[in-house]
């Protein structure tokens, strides 16, 4: 069983050439049951800021502190 969360980051953050806005808010639907987004390595988190976004998340070190989030489902 999965879950969808909506994630949205809480401010503007630029590291490493990477920038990451309040604006660039994804839907993630994750592979298993969890609580939260960020379960498994954020994953699912990465692959879609990477598909949609071109935003390289570990380049920029972001960390579950960066984000706010909702379940959807």
């Amino acid at each position: 069983m999965s879950r969808v969360f909506r994630v949205t980051p809480k401010r503007v953050k630029r590291t490493n050439g990477q920038v990451l806005t309040p604006d660039m808010s994804v839907v993630v639907t994750t592979k298993t049951h969890a609580t939260s987004p960020f379960t498994n390595g954020a994953q699912e988190l990465k692959e879609a800021y990477m598909r949609l976004y071109g935003f390289d998340y570990q380049k920029a070190c972001c960390h579950l502190s960066d984000f706010d989030f909702e379940v959807l489902d």
